[in-house]
């Protein structure tokens, strides 16, 4: 059971990483430091998006419009963190068997 945990807390702190990535892509992009008519960066930018955006649409709907800034990507890494520490502190301790 530990290690099933263990898995889950790797792929959530690989999502972190993701959500990081598209959103130093997307800045990318809108400053036009990238192009994505090139070929690679166009089929990043779409993996990423395709990754990210099911769980950040939710999130958007909820947020009240702030203009051009978009801070759901930060309240998604926070409630992964806080679903890590809720696994960490109160599920480990009982796979455990502390």
């Amino acid at each position: 059971m530990r290690a099933i945990l263990e898995i889950i807390l790797l792929i959530l702190d690989l999502y972190v990483w993701l959500l990081i990535a598209s959103a130093i892509l997307s800045w990318l992009i809108a400053f036009n430091v990238v192009n994505t008519r090139n070929q690679l960066v166009a089929a990043i930018a779409e993996f990423l998006y395709r990754i990210t955006e099911p769980l950040l649409a939710p999130i958007r709907s909820i947020m009240p419009n702030l203009g051009g800034l978009d801070i759901s990507p930060i309240i998604l890494i926070l409630l992964i963190y806080l679903i890590e520490k809720l696994i960490v502190y109160n599920v480990m301790p009982l796979v455990i068997g502390y």
